[in-house]
């Protein structure tokens, strides 16, 4: 069988399937596990799929609408989510404003800040009362409570923002994409997030695996905008499109 024709069989199983395996396609196309390994190499550097560990998938995945409670959220990726926090929170200098947005990984991070000659901003509930109980000079932004987030949001939320400048801050995120950026699904949470990135000199991303190649439907900062921290990056090419730090090496 020719590469072109291994090739179009393969990107009809990825239509069909959402996903291949190595081990599916030795079978389905008769040839040799490096043979395939080869084929998914080629197809992934011509952008035409996904390349993962044991197959690949599709590239167009669907766009996240809704997310989580914070209860559930808080469940998922535990360990990942500690490592990053912890790098996250040893960024953090004498003197530093900072902007910490609501989410999960955020919240743990507060756990491992150890500065204290810092001021902190946040717009999330809980992050709020864990600050405080640090001893951490703490501000938090006024307007509605989103339930499911437990984040503030809305217009007096983002006229808050508006008289402050940070030196750094972190930020959670649904989604990250080499083409759609870092999104999120509630267009209101999407406005305070792009409100306090535009104001933040060193703004960082905190995203583990489960974040990469996801889109929800707001987009609230292109890629190279922040730099993004994660335990290990599976796919190098997001390397090529903003700094990239990895806690597990």
């Amino acid at each position: 069988m020719l590469t072109e024709e291994r090739h179009e069989l393969i990107l009809q199983e990825i239509k069909k399937n959402s996903v291949v395996y190595v081990s599916e396609l030795v079978t389905l196309l008769n040839t040799s596990e490096s043979t395939i390994r080869r084929d998914l190499n080629t197809l992934h550097k011509d952008g035409k799929l996904k390349k993962v560990h044991g197959g690949a998938t599709a590239l167009d995945k669907g766009i996240n609408t809704k997310e989580d409670m914070v209860a559930i959220r808080k469940k998922l990726h535990t360990n990942e989510k500690i490592e990053i926090a912890k790098y996250a929170a040893s960024l953090i200098e004498p003197g530093d404003f900072v902007y910490i947005d609501a989410g999960t990984t955020t919240e743990i991070m507060i756990d491992f800040i150890e500065e204290k000659d810092a001021v902190f901003v946040t717009n999330g509930i809980g992050h709020g009362k864990k600050l405080v109980e640090k001893q951490c000079k703490t501000f938090i932004l006024g307007g509605e409570i989103k339930w499911a987030t437990e984040a503030t949001i809305g217009v007096e939320a983002i006229n808050s923002l508006k008289k402050y400048n940070f030196t750094k801050g972190f930020f959670g995120a649904n989604g990250i994409s080499k083409n759609r950026g870092y999104t999120t699904p509630d267009i209101n949470e999407a406005l305070v997030k792009e409100e306090a990135l535009g104001r933040t000199r060193n703004p960082y991303v905190l995203g583990d695996n489960s974040k990469f190649d996801e889109i929800s439907s707001v987009t609230f900062g292109q890629l190279s905008r922040a730099v993004i921290i994660t335990t290990k990056i599976e796919d190098n090419e997001y390397k090529e499109l903003t700094e990239v730090l990895e806690v597990l090496r």
